[in-house]
């Protein structure tokens, strides 16, 4: 596989296991009423980086910025392509050529780190959202999400393995 069908088919297992993420989210909410991370709260938090703001106390009663949503769902979706970049680069490019559950799982389940210990503690959640109103409800559906996303990696690599076969 070249370089550029590694990089291309990245991507779009990346917008793939995303998208898979977001219909999970969706069917929590309307399923049991879980709501998901608010995507133009993270552009806020996203918007503030440039003037020195990473951290917040609550991200809620930060200031409002211009284009947040939009800058959210961008985030959002680049976070779930530069993951599935990472897990292209870390098996050299193998997995792509025949993924597997056994490899895709487990590293959705290790993104949980990132909000665990960089987004929810800058959202003023703290860490693990121990500062949640629900701080066992959220690490756990943290962790589903996760693992769905981890799914999601391996079904979209498997449509794109074949794609690019």
């Amino acid at each position: 596989m070249t370089l550029g069908a590694l990089a291309l088919g990245a991507v779009a297992v990346g917008i793939g296991a995303t998208v898979v993420m977001d219909l999970w989210n969706l069917f929590l909410k309307r399923a049991f009423g879980l709501a998901s991370l608010d995507y133009c709260l993270l552009g806020r938090w996203v918007l503030h980086i440039p003037a020195g703001s990473v951290r917040h106390p609550n991200i809620r009663a930060a200031a409002g910025k211009r284009h947040e949503c939009i800058a959210g769902w961008i985030t959002h979706y680049s976070i779930g392509i530069m993951l599935a970049v990472g897990l292209v680069v870390l098996t050299s490019g193998e997995w792509m050529a025949r993924p597997t559950l056994g490899v895709a799982l487990p590293y959705g389940i290790a993104t949980v780190v990132f909000p665990f210990f960089l987004l929810q503690p800058s959202l003023g959640l703290g860490v693990a959202s121990s500062r949640a109103p629900n701080p066992t409800q959220a690490r756990l559906k943290s962790l589903a999400t996760h693992t769905v996303f981890g799914i999601g990696l391996y079904l979209w690599g498997m449509a794109v393995s074949r794609l690019l076969a």
